[in-house]
C-alpha cells in the first residue's frame, strides 16, 4: 500500500444524541474515521503516540510525517480533517468564559499559598516553581500529589497524579507519610502515583509524550508533577553553542505539556532550578534557569526563598490574571502549612 494511499471506511459511527444538534453532520468518533485514514495509518498515527482526535488536531504536520512515514500533503488532510472535526475554530468571549468554569484547583495545604494562586494550584495550566535546593519546591509536588487524591470538599479533585522525576527526588515514605495525616490509606495514594524516572534529557521528551496514554487509561490522572523540569537540559546543553538546541527542545516539551492541560483538565507542576545573574549589581541576582522560554509557557510562576525561622516564602512573579504578592508557609512533618501566629512574632 502506498504511503499517500487515500483509506476510506464502509461504516460511519454516528452518535445519535449529538446528531441533530449537528444537523446530521458526521461526528468522527476514532482516528480511522477521518477522511484518508484507514486502519493501516491509524495505527502509524497511534504507534506514533496520538492517540485521539484532538492529539491529531493539536499535532504539527511536519511533525507526524516524520513520526508516521506518511506523505506530508497527506499529514497535512489528516491533521487539517482532525482540526475540523474538533471544532478548533474561534469562540466568543462569553464562550470562553463558559469553557473556563470547568477549571478546577487542587489545595497546596497552605491557605496563604492557595490565596496567592487564586485558590491553588490549578487546572488546564502550567505552575511553576523555582528557587535555590531546601526551599520547598519539591515538598509542595509530594503535597499536591496527595492533596489532589482528596475529595471536592477538602481541597482535592478525587485524581491521581503522574510525577516526572528527574533527579531522584521522589521519596514513596514521603507520601505515606503525607496520606496518613490527610486519612488517606497510604498505599492506594502510593498506588495512584505513576512515576517516570528520567535519565536523560531525550528519555524525560519520551515520558512526556506517554503522557496522553496513560490518562486514556486511567481517567482519573488530574495532575502532571515535573521535578525538575531544567535539570538533565542543563546538565547535557554546556556552552552558549547549545544553548539554541536546548531552548528549542525544552519549548517543545512546555507545550506539550500545555497542551495536555488543555485537552485533559489537569494541572501541571513543574519545579525549576535557580542560577545567580552576574549582571545584577543590586538586589536578588537569583534567576530561574530556561530564561523566557518557560517565563513565557508557564502561566504561574513563584520564586520560593527560606524566611525566617525555617519558614519559607513564595512570591508571585507572574500571573495573567493575579496581582504580584508573597505568601509565607512552613514545611513539617505533616506537610505545607501555614505558619501559627506565634511563630510570625
Amino acid at each position: 500500500m502506498e504511503e499517500d494511499e487515500i483509506e476510506h471506511t464502509e461504516e460511519e459511527n454516528v452518535n445519535e444524541e449529538t446528531t441533530e444538534e449537528m444537523n446530521s453532520d458526521f461526528e468522527y468518533k476514532d482516528i480511522k474515521d477521518l477522511p484518508g485514514v484507514g486502519s493501516t495509518i491509524a495505527s502509524k498515527i497511534r504507534n506514533a503516540g496520538y492517540q485521539d482526535i484532538i492529539a491529531l488536531a493539536t499535532a504539527n504536520p511536519l511533525v507526524l510525517v516524520e513520526a508516521c512515514g506518511i506523505g506530508e500533503p497527506t499529514a497535512r488532510k489528516i491533521v487539517a480533517e482532525a482540526r475540523e472535526a474538533s471544532k478548533m475554530n474561534f469562540m466568543s468571549g462569553l464562550e470562553f468564559e463558559d469553557k473556563r468554569k470547568s477549571v478546577q484547583r487542587i489545595s497546596t495545604g497552605s491557605e496563604a499559598l492557595n490565596i496567592l494562586l487564586g485558590g491553588g494550584v490549578e487546572t488546564q495550566s502550567i505552575t511553576e516553581c523555582y528557587g535555590e535546593y531546601g526551599s520547598g519546591k519539591s515538598q509542595i509536588a509530594f503535597q499536591l500529589s496527595v492533596d489532589v487524591q482528596l475529595p471536592l470538599d477538602k481541597g482535592g479533585l478525587e485524581g491521581h497524579a503522574i510525577w516526572i522525576d528527574t533527579e531522584g527526588t521522589f521519596r514513596p515514605s514521603r507520601i505515606e507519610q503525607l496520606a496518613a495525616v490527610k486519612g488517606l490509606d497510604p498505599k492506594q495514594a502510593l498506588q495512584n502515583i505513576k512515576i517516570g524516572r528520567a535519565y536523560s534529557s531525550d528519555h524525560q521528551v519520551l515520558l512526556v509524550d506517554k503522557i496522553p496514554e496513560l490518562i486514556n487509561a486511567d481517567p482519573k490522572i488530574r495532575l502532571i508533577v515535573v521535578d525538575s523540569m531544567m535539570a538533565l537540559f542543563r546538565a547535557e546543553y554546556v556552552g552558549r553553542g547549545t544553548l539554541a538546541d536546548r531552548q528549542q527542545k525544552v519549548n517543545v516539551v512546555l507545550h506539550n505539556l500545555q497542551r495536555l492541560a488543555d485537552r485533559f483538565n489537569v494541572a501541571v507542576y513543574i519545579t525549576n532550578q535557580v542560577m545567580a545573574r552576574p549582571d545584577v549589581m543590586f538586589g536578588d541576582p537569583t534567576a530561574a534557569v530556561g530564561g523566557h522560554i518557560i517565563g513565557h509557557v508557564a502561566t504561574y510562576r513563584i520564586y520560593l526563598r527560606k524566611g525566617k525561622k525555617g519558614s519559607r516564602v513564595g512570591k508571585l512573579v507572574d500571573s495573567p490574571s493575579l496581582p504580584e504578592g508573597e505568601a509565607s508557609f512552613e514545611i513539617t512533618s505533616n506537610g505545607i502549612m501555614d505558619i501559627d501566629e506565634e511563630k510570625k512574632k
